[in-house]
């Protein structure tokens, strides 16, 4: 059967890292810009251009800053980057009048640059000249763009500061303070990392949560430094220096313990200048939450125990026969193999001991044969793994002659079982193992309230199901366990605490390859793994130097 797993595999791989997009983040600031206002300097703002089928369409844009000719953008551009594609991206600079938008007068544009994604990446920090219509120079005016690889083993760090007692600037109100967070680099240069709101007319701020990757944050070193300046915004452009202090993401950790971490906020010209000046405020981390992504729980050791589960029921047609789906034709695998070897083959590459659980349902089986929805396709109960998923094609193979296939179409039995297997690893109290479920099957399970009932056990533990549908039934009643369409329940109305199934029909898939089978199934796993943790609160095992167990968010 080796021919068959090649046969099956396409061109390009199957294997789980390459359907795990690479994430980059593009920082933007300008120079120099043409100063297109009378009264004041221009009000700029970078729109993000991407070409699709030759067509340019706004992706994203940056926010407006007031009066300024060398402004330094705050919003951060978060990109898919796929090496084997020309990606086409065009940066547009304007001057906003008002809270309008992109006006189409030609003193509007401030210049504008075309690039590529990869040239931006390969460079990692990209200066080039603006440029006016017909490729005029638009003066000096150059624009910066920087990459960060937003890889998943650093994780995000969502962040909530407040502030009390700041001074007050303003002559007839209060100052309207605004916090900006930047990163010192180790070449000395200042990154902003951050600008929040502002808040009007106000000395005790507090300012909205906010997320960051811990790579923009600080560069994935806990004690680079962070400057942190307090402003009293000005509609002009011309804000009031607060104060400022400095921080580091180890210290910001601090908060875990359940203390606020607190600094003062200092003018170093009124500490110069007043003997008893103690600070212009204090800016105070009211909270601190690290959210993981599925490569930081699989960077981080998390193991994937597949299991597959196979409906024997008479309704699949005797083997013998090539009408029936258990069929073995040695020039094409049948659809259940075809699924097993699509989905199996992503799942291998996260278990380390590449043995997969090969389980059978709704057949009787030697030596009595009687009927069994839960047994070994190697018949050793012992030990029901088989060696990689050549090793499952091979015991599938080999247990069809020795069974006979009957009903009825019972899977609550295996998914307790698993449930139950899972709950063990789940007691480990951390991100070691999760367990993939996929149970392939002719027809609508005949035990629904038991297979509901199971689900909803199931949900508490780190396990997801996938069901494939194979041949021509009509599956509209297994649309139920899969809780897309709404909340699944047991018989007795609980719900499950997180949607773990997908149920798609393989004849859906019989035109395409079996990638994209296993790309449609295996979609929501990342998303169920991370929930699973987030829920447990269990942080990757490796995580970034060692970071604090987290309060996770899905």
């Amino acid at each position: 059967m080796n021919d068959i797993l090649e046969a099956t595999s396409p061109a390009t791989s199957l294997s789980g890292p390459a359907t795990c997009v690479t994430k980059v983040e593009l920082r933007v600031s300008c120079k120099a810009l043409l100063d297109r206002d009378t009264l004041n300097k221009s009000d700029p703002c970078v729109i993000l251009m991407v070409q699709t089928n030759g067509q340019w369409t706004e992706l994203d844009r940056t926010e407006v800053i007031k009066s300024n000719l060398h402004p330094v953008f705050a919003k951060v551009f978060s990109l898919d980057y796929y090496f084997e594609e020309v990606q086409k991206l065009r940066f547009e600079v304007y001057d906003i009048h008002g809270t309008h938008s992109i006006g189409t007068r030609d003193d509007d544009f401030l210049g504008g640059v075309e690039c590529t994604l990869g040239q931006i990446v390969a460079q990692k920090k990209m200066v080039k000249p603006l440029l006016l219509k017909y490729g005029k120079y638009a003066g000096k005016s150059t624009i910066t763009v920087h990459a960060e690889e937003i890889s998943g083993n650093n994780g995000y760090v969502e962040l909530s500061f407040c502030a009390k007692k700041l001074d007050d600037k303003d002559l007839f109100s209060k100052s309207d303070p605004f916090l900006e967070i930047y990163r010192i680099n180790d070449d000395e240069t200042e990154q902003l990392v951050h600008r929040t709101e502002v808040i009007k007319n106000n000395l005790n701020p507090v300012w909205e949560p906010f997320k960051v990757s811990l790579i923009s944050l600080c560069s994935c070193d806990e004690d680079r430094k962070l400057k942190c300046l307090v402003w009293d915004y000005d509609s002009r452009g011309k804000h009031d220096f607060i104060g400022e202090f400095f921080a580091t993401f180890r210290e910001m950790q601090k908060i875990s313990s359940g203390n606020k971490v607190t600094w003062d906020c200092v003018n170093p010209k009124y500490k110069q200048k007043k003997r008893n000046y103690k600070n212009s405020g204090v800016v105070i981390l009211n909270d601190l939450k690290v959210v993981y992504s599925f490569l930081d729980y699989i960077m981080g050791g998390c193991q994937i125990h597949f299991t597959v589960a196979i409906d024997f029921t008479a309704s699949n047609g005797d083997p013998r026969n090539s009408c029936s789906l258990h069929y073995i034709n040695p020039y094409q695998p049948n659809e259940y193999l075809k699924a097993l070897i699509a989905v199996g083959e992503i799942c291998q590459d996260y278990d380390s001991d590449k043995r997969f659980s090969a389980l059978g349902f709704g057949a009787r089986i030697p030596p009595n044969y009687e009927v069994s929805h839960d047994f070994a396709i190697n018949f050793n109960p012992e030990d029901d793994e088989c060696e990689g998923i050549q090793g499952v094609v091979e015991a599938y193979q080999n247990c069809l002659p020795k069974i006979q296939l009957y009903g009825p179409t019972n899977v609550a039995p295996i998914i307790t079982r698993i449930a139950k297997l899972a709950a063990g690893d789940g007691n480990i109290k951390d991100a070691s193992r999760y367990h993939i479920l996929l149970i392939l099957t002719d027809g609508v399970v005949t035990d629904m309230a038991d297979t509901r009932e199971a689900i909803v056990r199931a949900s508490y533990q780190p396990l997801s199901i996938i069901i494939v549908g194979v041949g021509n039934a009509d599956f509209t009643d297994m649309q139920i366990l899969d809780g897309d369409d709404g909340v699944l329940r047991s018989p007795k109305g609980e719900p499950v605490l997180r949607d773990i199934v997908q149920f798609v029909p393989f004849r859906d898939f019989k035109t395409a390859s079996p990638a994209a089978l296993a790309k449609c199934v295996l979609a929501e796993v990342p998303k169920q793994v991370v929930e699973y943790y987030s829920h447990k609160a269990i942080s990757p095992m490796c995580p970034i130097r060692d970071l604090p167990t987290p309060i996770l968010t899905s």
